[in-house]
């Protein structure tokens, strides 16, 4: 027997590596669930007076997302300044305790107590896409607690499908969308969405996507947001094109008057043109402004911490040097 037989093999690194992360999911998992539990264990002003503070904190610590909203308020606001853009972000971050509590306390909402936390603004719009028998295309944005909105839909009695991007951590995904389908609604992952989309639309069912969000090159169409070129998906408007189902906008507004939610509905236009992608084209540009028109009027309640122009338009240079 050699030196070298005598030796035990060691282990291979990738093993390694896998255990390593599954041991940090569990760690994840665990601190997360831990903190819903207690925060949806907690009176609900409680819970949001936490997630304040909480939100203050992780304003003045998390420095790179705080860079990211200032850089974006002033490309889309130049005309303020630096304290009016600060105090907006502020407001974001404060919208972002409310959401974490309210989003704790999902178990906790039913018929009965619903309406204290939001109610509808225009459901006529969805009830006449509805009866179309088509399918509807709830087109939503990362408006205040878009969590809110297809979660508060169902409770109302029209529980939806909508589209999640799967999280890294398989044990957080699938607790999070426990949290999500608490009332109904199913959740649909982005990268296998099509053929689950077009079945429950042709079912006659709503299905919800967030169409705010930068894609990559080549992913969608550079359409204008804020009056600069932002790379947005198409999804929505060749689903539309290809199914017919109507459109209608659905944000959820944070109401300071009322001290609540309203889930609001607008009916969305199809522009027709001859050509097929110059059709997708301009529809989705009519997507975008219409939600640039209800980040104008409620600029505290769009996300301005994610880096919405960060793919260009071939030749132009990054704007995030940061």
């Amino acid at each position: 027997m050699t030196l070298r037989d005598s030796v035990p093999a060691l282990p291979s690194p990738e093993p390694r590596r896998r255990r390593r992360t599954a041991f940090r999911h569990r760690l994840e998992y665990l601190a997360a669930a831990g903190l819903l539990r207690l925060l949806g264990a907690l009176p609900h002003w409680v819970a949001r007076g936490l997630c304040g503070l909480l939100a203050r904190a992780t304003y003045w610590l998390w420095r790179r997302l705080r860079k990211v909203g200032l850089f974006n308020l002033r490309l889309a606001f130049p005309e303020w300044s630096d304290k009016e853009r600060s105090e907006v972000l502020r407001d974001l971050f404060r919208g972002f305790g409310r959401m974490l509590a309210d989003f704790a306390h999902f178990p906790y909402w039913n018929r009965e107590n619903i309406e204290h936390l939001i109610i509808y603004d225009g459901f006529e719009n969805y009830a006449q896409a509805q009866e179309q028998g088509k399918g509807v295309l709830f087109l939503t944005a990362h408006f205040s607690n878009w969590e809110l909105g297809s979660f508060a839909h169902g409770i109302y009695g029209h529980p939806c499908y909508f589209l999640v991007r799967e999280l890294d951590n398989p044990l957080l995904d699938a607790f999070i969308n426990r949290y999500r389908c608490l009332s109904g609604g199913h959740a649909i992952e982005k990268r296998n969405a099509a053929r689950e989309v077009l079945r429950a639309l042709r079912r006659g069912e709503a299905v919800g996507i967030l169409s705010d969000q930068n894609v990559l090159a080549g992913e969608g169409v550079f359409v204008d947001f804020f009056g600069r070129p932002a790379s947005t998906t198409t999804g929505p408007a060749r689903l539309a094109r290809q199914t017919g189902a109507p459109i209608v906008l659905g944000l959820v507004i944070w109401d300071e008057k009322l001290g609540k939610y309203r889930l609001r509905f607008d009916s969305v236009e199809w522009i027709r043109r001859e050509d097929p992608e110059e059709e997708i084209l301009v529809n989705t540009a009519n997507f975008t402004r219409l939600i640039e028109e209800y980040v104008r009027r409620y600029p505290a309640q769009w996300l301005w911490v994610h880096r919405r122009w960060k793919t260009r338009p071939p030749g132009e240079p990054p704007l995030y040097l940061f």
